[in-house]
């Protein structure tokens, strides 16, 4: 597996460990509809939250929530919405972002709550 799609990986676990800390319950993980893939949809109280989850080792060439892109963002909206549909959710919807830094100097994790708005 390439070097990037294991920090990947690790930082998806560490942003399910973070948000089960922070009383959120997993609801799927790498959930997909079409071409869409959203890494996390969590809940926590009546509220489903999506979760992109961005992992870099060095914020050298940008914080890793400024590669979410406005394409991807209405990607994981669709996914989303047919997700809550599928499912007959009746909860408010928000998209966050957990954005991890981890390299050799330690792990540097932030939870933007509300980080783009799906209307």
């Amino acid at each position: 597996m390439a070097e990037h799609n294991t920090l990947g990986k690790k930082g998806e676990k560490l942003a399910v460990d973070f948000l089960v800390e922070k009383g959120y319950h997993i609801l799927e993980r790498n959930y997909r509809y079409l071409k869409s893939e959203v890494d996390i949809i969590a809940q926590k109280e009546n509220t489903i939250v999506a979760v992109e989850v961005k992992t870099r080792s060095t914020p050298e060439f940008g914080n890793p929530q400024d590669f979410v892109k406005p394409k991807q963002i209405q990607s994981l909206v669709k996914a989303v919405h047919h997700y809550v549909t599928e499912h007959d959710l009746d909860a408010e919807v928000r998209f966050d972002i957990i954005a991890i830094v981890k390299n050799k100097i330690g792990t540097k994790i932030e939870h933007l709550e509300n980080a783009f708005y799906h209307f």
